[in-house]
């Protein structure tokens, strides 16, 4: 009787990893069947893929190292620090990850826009975000920023604090102690958890096209490039998506290379 319970547990583990594997593999493998090398290259001379594709290695490099420097910092003084304070401030950061990114979209609107709720006082002092490349850059650190703090968070926890009480015995300041002995124990959980920021940063979509909008060369984003050729040149639009889908092959090949022993963060939800 054991031994019929666990084959048959053995194969509804079988059942249901194929069906699931399966389904993620399905959509992927679709991209590629269904198009000819031929329109594969006629959509890489799209018009549309150069200045989306430097935009979106722009933008994204700027926010990646903004998460990263500040992510940082926050992340070690929330996991150094426990208490009530620490605790709302590392549920804020969490928020993000789980607000539809339109609704993130019109609260940075409504936040930073002309007529947003700071958007009087930058105009007095020349600075007009909103649908702008700043924007792009705007939008996609409030998105991409969770995934880089509670990865951070997680490693910086499991720093061992007897380590950084022999730093500070021989005389090292609180911050070399981060600098020299936090960082590179934590690096593997801080790579993958930069990884992870860069590619949510890389497919935002929602609210990048509310706050910054959907200006060639200035706020056209590999995403949203893939959205305009979706209404003329549907060949096209598969062309930049499968631009997109090695770019996050090539991700996870340096994840694993860079650090192999890091677990990918996994914030309580992730909206599309």
């Amino acid at each position: 009787m054991s031994l019929r319970r666990a084959n048959a547990w053995g194969a509804s583990q079988a059942c249901a990893s194929a069906l699931l594997v399966g389904f993620l593999l399905v959509p992927v493998a679709a991209l590629v069947l269904t198009l000819r090398w031929a329109d594969f290259l006629d959509g890489l001379r799209h018009p549309l893929l150069l200045p989306a594709l430097r935009l979106s290695l722009l933008t994204t490099g700027t926010s990646l190292a903004l998460v990263v420097v500040l992510g940082s910092l926050l992340a070690w003084r929330i996991a150094r620090n426990p208490g009530r304070v620490s605790r709302w401030m590392e549920a804020i950061t969490q928020l993000p990850a789980v607000i539809p990114p339109a609704v993130a979209g019109v609260g940075l609107l409504l936040a930073f826009g002309r007529r947003g709720l700071f958007g009087g006082w930058l105009a007095a002092h020349g600075i007009a975000p909103a649908f702008t490349t700043p924007a792009v850059v705007m939008a996609e650190a409030f998105v991409s920023a969770p995934f880089f703090v509670q990865a951070a968070i997680a490693a910086f926890r499991r720093v061992d604090e007897n380590l950084l009480v022999v730093a500070r015995t021989l005389g090292a300041s609180p911050f070399r102690t981060f600098l020299r002995v936090g960082l590179p124990l934590a690096g593997p959980g801080l790579v993958a958890g930069a990884a992870m920021s860069w590619a949510r940063s890389l497919g935002e979509f929602g609210a990048t096209l509310l706050f910054a909008g959907n200006l060639t060369g200035r706020t056209q984003t590999l995403p949203l490039a893939v959205y305009t050729a979706m209404e003329s040149d549907l060949r096209a639009a598969q062309a930049l998506s499968l631009v997109m889908v090695a770019v996050a092959f090539a991700l996870l090949f340096v994840l694993r290379r860079m650090a192999p022993g890091a677990a990918l963060p996994a914030p309580e939800a992730r909206s599309a």
